[in-house]
This record gives C-alpha cells, sequence and structure tokens, in this order.
C-alpha cells in the first residue's frame, strides 16, 4: 500500500477523488431538488395574495398542481343557467350543497369557471343564483372525480364537482378547476375547502432516484479506488538457476 502513495500515482488518487466528490454533489443536488418540489407541492396557499386568474392558468390549460388553494381574482358574466348544486357537503356536522354557478371570465361567451358561490342544507333553500358582471376572489381547487355515479343526470344536483358533468349545463368551455368564493353571497353559508395540498408519496420521486444513483456511484467509484490501494501485488517467481553443464 505505501508504494502505492507514491508521488507517481498522486494523479490516479485525485482522479478518484474528484469522481467521488461529483457523485456525491449531484447526489445532494438530486436530494435537494426533491425536497424543493415536494415542499411546493404540499406549500399552503389559501393566505398568499390572490392574483388574476389568468396568471396561474388558461381555459385550455391542465390544473398546475402547485396552485392548490392559490386565490385568484376572476372577472366576468354569471351563467345563471349552469347553476349545480354539489351533494355530500358537510359543514358544522350537517350534510348539505354547495350552490355553484359558472362564471364566463372576460365576458358572455368566454370559457367558464365554475365557482362555489357557498354552502346550503338544500337547493330549495338557495337563492336565486345571480346574473350580470361581477369581480371576485377565490381558491382556485383542481376537478374533483370519485368516480361517483350521477344517478340523475337530467336534474342539476350533482355527486361531484367534476368538469364532466358541470358542461353538460353550460354552452361554452370550462376552466379544467373550480374556484371556492371567499365571500359566500347573502342566503349562503362559506363553503369549506374540499381539497388542500397534499403531497404524494411518488411526488418527484424521479429526484430521489437519481440522487440515490450519483450516490451509488460515488461509493462504487470509492470502493474500487480502496481495493486498489490495499492490494498488495503478486510476488514475482523467482528465476530457476541456469542447469550447470556436465563436464
Amino acid at each position: 500500500m505505501t508504494a502505492k502513495l507514491a508521488p507517481r500515482f498522486w494523479g490516479a488518487h485525485l482522479l478518484a477523488l474528484v469522481l467521488v466528490a461529483i457523485a456525491v454533489g449531484l447526489g445532494l443536488w438530486q436530494y435537494g431538488a426533491w425536497q424543493a418540489h415536494r415542499e411546493a407541492q404540499a406549500a399552503d396557499l389559501t393566505d398568499a395574495a390572490p392574483v388574476p386568474l389568468d396568471e396561474v392558468m388558461g381555459p385550455d390549460d391542465p390544473f398546475p398542481g402547485t396552485k392548490v388553494g392559490q386565490p385568484v381574482i376572476v372577472r366576468g358574466s354569471w351563467v345563471p343557467t349552469g347553476t349545480v348544486y354539489v351533494s355530500g357537503r358537510e359543514r358544522a356536522g350537517q350534510d348539505g350543497y354547495w350552490a355553484v354557478t359558472p362564471l364566463a371570465v372576460g365576458g358572455p361567451g368566454a370559457a367558464a369557471l365554475p365557482v362555489v358561490r357557498g354552502w346550503v342544507a338544500h337547493p330549495g333553500d338557495a337563492p336565486a343564483p345571480p346574473s350580470g358582471t361581477t369581480e371576485l376572489t377565490a381558491w382556485l381547487q383542481p376537478p374533483e372525480g370519485t368516480g361517483q355515479p350521477d344517478d340523475d343526470p337530467t336534474d342539476d344536483v350533482l355527486p361531484q364537482l367534476r368538469i364532466a358533468d358541470v358542461i353538460q349545463h353550460v354552452d361554452q368551455d370550462l376552466y379544467g378547476a373550480y374556484g371556492v368564493a371567499e365571500q359566500p353571497e347573502p342566503g349562503l353559508e362559506r363553503a369549506d375547502l374540499a381539497q388542500l395540498p397534499d403531497v404524494g408519496a411518488l411526488t418527484s420521486i424521479r429526484n430521489l432516484l437519481y440522487a440515490i444513483e450519483w450516490w451509488f456511484f460515488g461509493a462504487f467509484a470509492a470502493f474500487i479506488w480502496w481495493r486498489w490501494l490495499t492490494e498488495e501485488p503478486e510476488p514475482e517467481p523467482a528465476e530457476e538457476p541456469a542447469d550447470t553443464p556436465v563436464g
């Protein structure tokens, strides 16, 4: 081992250290990215400053997974004929309904965002759907999709707030999201948020696997270097004495 510490081997030792350091550094970078992605998804944005809806998503965009609960400012025209009531909504231990009316963002005929105007114990007790233009602040939420079937597609009561169900009640496109109004309408109670940020087990799992992979490469390089450093060279075979001629 002492012989392999000679100056002529310093270049090999330096290369091994550089390779191990690079692998460890890249692993730490990927691990940091994994943590950052999970923190971003888990962030509670409900108390964040409201921003215009078009700064978060457009009418044809998929729901941005890191924006669950983001307060958005929505301006547009109500679509009262598209009002629906979502059942199975509990508030203070009482079962009830969400009153949901699409809001055409920008004006009549534009793509609409379904807005939860508030909670009511029974649809018959809800105030008449609003009309005209308005501006409101709502918490942005991803569409629901529990798979629960709608027993009567012809009525205005839905078992879940699924965009594919709401669109059956309007003549225009809908956003791939819905909003929960911060301030309920008169005659309605405030609706509670149905979904808050949740970090899934597979969130940014690729970055974590990359980190483990780089650390494995670093450990393997260190192992090879150590084996080479501690390996004793086999002694060279002794030369056989030459035969003495008979004479």
